[in-house]
């Protein structure tokens, strides 16, 4: 069974700091691109950072500079550091994995961030 688990949300000041994890099982961690999306109240869902089994990344424009992607496949998790956080990053942030190779795409069920004063 295949289990994406995200933790590390909650609330914050703008301008501060979060760390969010993602820990995989049930999969071959390395095999997989890992994603954050994050979803704001009355937004579509989108993607935010990207990370290749080779650790190539990608980021939203909107969060360049300021977010981290990295991963740990012996560990199987993935993890986004958010620092100089501002209110429009209030949103429950995903993680998701897409097989490198095959249509295999899963998704864990969200931890909410918050940045308000």
């Amino acid at each position: 069974q295949v289990q994406l688990v995200e933790s590390g949300g909650g609330s914050v000041q703008p301008g501060g700091s979060l760390s969010l994890s993602c820990a995989a099982s049930g999969i071959t961690f390395s095999g997989y691109f890992m994603d954050w999306y994050r979803q704001a109240p009355g937004k579509q869902r989108e993607l935010v950072a990207s990370i290749t089994p080779l650790e190539s990344t990608n980021y939203a424009e909107s969060v360049k500079g300021r977010f981290t992607i990295s991963r740990d496949n012996a560990k199987k998790t993935v993890y986004l550091q958010m620092n100089s956080l501002k209110p429009e990053d209030t949103a429950v942030y995903y993680c998701n994995a897409r097989r490198v190779i095959g249509r295999d795409d899963y998704w864990g069920r969200g931890t909410r961030v918050t940045v308000s004063s």
